[in-house]
């Protein structure tokens, strides 16, 4: 099956306009949907009257659709190429954005929302990764990680942004603004650079559909790995998510609790630059099993450091790092364990996991925190959590590829 030119380049010409094209819009995706909710959640309380706790819940409700999303995603990619389904994904958050900014009651902000987390699960990193993979032959790996790179932007270009159209026109219109910057950026971008189909011959009728997810959820290795990254991704958003009321409970001023929290995001970025370093000399399994040993050794440094500043840095480095190498590693390992036959469904379905614990995290760390009578207790349960996600990884990856010559 001849496949269009966008899908033959594989690591030079016009691939690397793909991959700074996807870049792009993943600053954009990731900053105009997923962060500008935090921006968005006191005006939202109060145009709709509504209280914190209702507000957050369409977000974790969009969070939770992401994730149910994400193994058809993959799958619809493996079929068609990330072409229609990038570019269906970014229109829809430009009309969802648009009905988000007249928005006048609950009901109708969970809808939305709810659509909006459909258009993430087509629009974030996940359908991006399935491109690269498609695309990308020989730099796959190296490509994942520079599309991180860009995507770890995202807050630093959208926050400043929004707040200052929030600042200048009101959130309502700030939300049409960044509707028009999706419509003007994302979708001419995703339809004119990105592949129109997979490259790839269809499977053949006995190896595609239920009979290859059951084969894989028959996989040990594959039910260890599902595990691993449903434990780190509960750990990280339940962190991310109660980091700074944990540090001033301890009596840490506002100030220096936002300095350590401030200090996770520089070390994710470097957790992927060093990714890509070590991507000459170690295979993607064995980077993940570093990064995986650092979140349990993180949180023991947190809970060790009450308030000492250096023992806080050291969370913060291990943490950050740790996270930003996981990310592009759950992009990569599919490709090191299973090969690219049915990379959208394999990747789709190891994502699901982590999806849905951005939005079950913050809650079971919140009913923790009740069930302990503090953050002590919790730190202590989620180091278990994350030390059982530590060796589920090695379990799943410890026979997992050979180092690369010199390449990956």
């Amino acid at each position: 099956m001849n496949a269009d030119p966008a899908s033959q380049h594989t690591d030079a010409g016009r691939g690397w306009q793909l991959l700074v094209a996807l870049g792009v819009t993943q600053i954009v995706s990731w900053g105009s949907i997923y962060y500008a909710f935090a921006l968005l959640l006191e005006p939202l309380q109060r145009d709709l009257g509504a209280g914190k706790g209702e507000v957050a819940g369409a977000f974790s409700a969009a969070l939770l659709v992401s994730g149910l999303c994400a193994a058809w995603i993959g799958r619809t990619i493996d079929r068609l190429g990330g072409r229609w389904v990038m570019t269906a994904g970014s229109l829809a958050a430009v009309l969802l954005l648009a009905a988000l900014s007249q928005v006048r009651s609950l009901p109708l902000l969970y809808l939305i929302w709810l659509g909006l987390g459909a258009a993430m699960a087509a629009t974030l990193y996940e359908p991006a990764f399935v491109v690269i993979a498609q695309v990308y032959r020989l730099n796959y790996r190296r490509a994942l990680t520079v599309l991180t790179l860009f995507g770890g932007f995202a807050s630093t270009v959208f926050w400043p942004v929004t707040t200052w159209l929030i600042e200048r026109y009101g959130w309502r219109e700030a939300v049409l603004w960044l509707a028009a910057i999706n419509l003007v950026v994302c979708v001419p971008l995703h339809f004119a650079l990105l592949p129109k189909s997979s490259g790839a011959a269809p499977p053949a009728p006995q190896a595609g559909g239920g009979t290859a997810r059951r084969r894989l959820w028959g996989d040990r290795r594959f039910r260890a790995l599902t595990l691993a990254f449903l434990a780190h991704y509960v750990v990280v958003s339940a962190i991310a998510a109660h980091l700074i009321s944990l540090l001033l409970a301890r009596g840490m001023s506002p100030a220096a609790a936002a300095a350590i929290g401030a200090l996770i995001g520089p070390m994710q970025v470097a957790g992927r630059i060093v990714e890509f370093g070590a991507s000459r000399w170690l295979t993607v399994g064995q980077v993940g099993r570093v990064a995986a040993v650092a979140m349990p050794l993180s949180l023991l440094a947190l809970l060790w450091a009450d308030t000492s500043l250096p023992w806080l840095t050291v969370f913060a480095v291990l943490f950050g790092a740790g996270n930003g190498a996981m990310t592009v590693i759950r992009g990569a390992l599919p490709v090191e364990m299973y090969g690219r036959d049915h990379y959208g469904a394999i990747a789709g379905a190891l994502a699901t996991p982590g999806l849905l614990a951005r939005a079950v995290g913050p809650i079971f760390a919140a009913l923790l925190w009740s069930a302990l009578g503090g953050y002590r207790g919790t730190t202590a349960v989620l180091i278990v959590v994350a030390a059982v996600g530590a060796t589920a990884f090695a379990l799943a990856t410890r026979t997992a590829g050979s180092p690369p010559p010199g390449r990956s």
